[in-house]
């Protein structure tokens, strides 16, 4: 017997997205990644609120599938103990 993956059945993304001007990033997780940039770019409601003085954003790497929720938020936890562009670069490995 194979369970689901999760409640809804789909898989969760953790992404960073980097601001026009390249000096913000910021980290998040989503099932419908393209759909959450949106939000956080004022195209549909619901984004951020710390997003706002950063647009337009564009989506810079996703992390995953992660088959969790909680396994996504850990992984946007280890992403998020990064600054700036080291952001980008997650190795997959999670810090003590």
């Amino acid at each position: 017997m194979t369970l689901p993956k999760n409640q809804t059945g789909q898989d969760w993304f953790v992404y960073v997205l980097v601001s026009e001007a390249g000096d913000r990033t910021y980290v998040g997780i989503a099932i419908d990644t393209s759909r959450r940039l949106s939000q956080h770019n004022g195209e549909l409601p619901g984004g951020a609120r710390s997003t706002r003085g950063g647009r337009p954003w564009s989506l810079a790497v996703t992390y995953g599938p992660f088959a969790s929720r909680s396994l996504a938020q850990r992984v946007e936890h280890e992403v998020k103990r990064r600054s700036g562009t080291a952001r980008l670069e997650w190795d997959g490995h999670f810090q003590a």
